[in-house]
């Protein structure tokens, strides 16, 4: 009986170790196969990349290098130097190539906007030394456009003439141009986010309604925030309000400090009242004024509500007839300092005086 034990425990071991090894058998297989499927699918996606022909680029092929002596090099923006870094929004390489682009206008005594100037016709001085034109071009290029509109409580009876002059504006646009308003009350909130659909933004503005306090500085201030995810490398902003600041946590110095820093050219729309009975409502209009000029770009008041419409076309066609003056700085240093830019018209005879718009200066580049 003993025996008969033994040989019954011998075989039930055996066949539990037979049982182990056979799922370890099958688990080494399975494994070989997951291996095996991965090692083909990146052999696949190799393939597929090295391919010229084919669909499944992850990436686009780096663009060739470009030469210094190219005159019209990728530079993010008017004003910036030594531009680098990676738009979240246009993933294209920036060089550093020591050029300055800076964006003009120009208007008659009449306020008119003066067109056909040859590069000849202009001098740019940074720190007030003369430099050499190296780029002059007039194209109507393709520009990103912040809309900050005022949705404050006094912007009732305002209000829909104000959106049909947005409307005005958009429709007279470049028609690639790319949009997002930020409309602001108590707070500044994005109400359309980037665009090129003119539709899609004016069926949104019909269904806001004005309330509340003006948080004027702190929609400025997220409207040049958000401009540096721009497809484009011209950027404008386009304010329209009716009066000053009364509920923003930003600072003008905050605000003026960020302008300064930016590349973004501003534009404002005053619709201000006669007689304005708060001093944030009085102080309002200088604000605006001096933030635009500081960009090159200028404020509108608004004198009869009936005019909204032509002012916004007006800005409308400044962006699209812009000088665009490049230069490389003859003094180089890398130090971070402020650097005050002027433009000097040499205008054709017979002309009256005329009055260039261009933005005051930039912070050179830090090593």
């Amino acid at each position: 009986m003993r025996d008969e034990n033994t040989a019954y425990c011998f075989r039930q071991a055996l066949a539990e170790s037979l049982g182990r090894v056979a799922r370890l058998l099958r688990l080494a297989s399975v494994a070989w196969i997951v291996l095996a499927m991965l090692a083909g699918a990146g052999a696949y996606r190799a393939s597929a990349q090295e391919n010229p022909l084919g669909e499944v680029h992850t990436q686009p092929p780096p663009p060739p290098p470009k030469s210094p002596d190219d005159s019209k090099p990728i530079v993010e923006g008017a004003g910036n130097v030594a531009a680098s870094g990676t738009s979240r929004r246009d993933a294209r390489l920036r060089v550093d190539v020591n050029l300055v682009l800076v964006p003009a206008t120009v208007t008659d005594p009449l306020n008119r906007l003066v067109t056909g100037l040859e590069k000849e016709n202009f001098e740019v001085y940074d720190n007030n030394v003369g430099q050499i034109i190296k780029s002059f071009s007039t194209e109507d290029a393709p520009v990103t456009i912040g809309i900050v509109f005022d949705l404050s409580g006094s912007m009732n009876s305002k209000f829909n003439r104000a959106r049909r002059a947005l409307s005005e504006f958009l429709r007279t646009s470049n028609p690639l141009d790319e949009f997002f308003v930020i409309g602001f009350n108590d707070r500044p909130a994005v109400i359309v986010d980037y665009t090129s659909d003119i539709d899609d933004v004016e069926a949104r503005m019909v269904m806001l309604k004005p309330e509340n306090r003006t948080a004027l500085i702190d929609a400025a201030y997220l409207g040049i925030t958000k401009l540096r995810d721009a497809k484009y490398e011209r950027k404008a902003l386009l304010i329209i309000s009716d009066g000053g600041d009364n509920r923003s946590r930003y600072t003008e110095g905050e605000l003026r400090r960020a302008v300064r820093e930016s590349d973004v050219q501003i534009y404002s729309i005053g619709i201000f009242d006669q007689y304005a009975p708060t001093q944030e409502e009085q102080l309002g209009p200088v604000l605006l004024s001096d933030i635009c000029d500081m960009t090159g770009g200028r404020m509108f008041r608004v004198g009869d509500i009936a005019d909204l419409g032509d002012i916004a076309t007006r800005i409308s066609a400044e962006l699209r007839n812009e000088y665009v003056l490049g230069y490389r700085p003859s003094d180089i240093k890398k130090d971070g300092n402020w650097r005050k830019l002027k433009i000097r018209l040499v205008p054709p005879p017979g002309l009256p005086p005329l009055t260039v718009h261009n933005r005051q200066g930039y912070y050179a580049p830090s090593e």
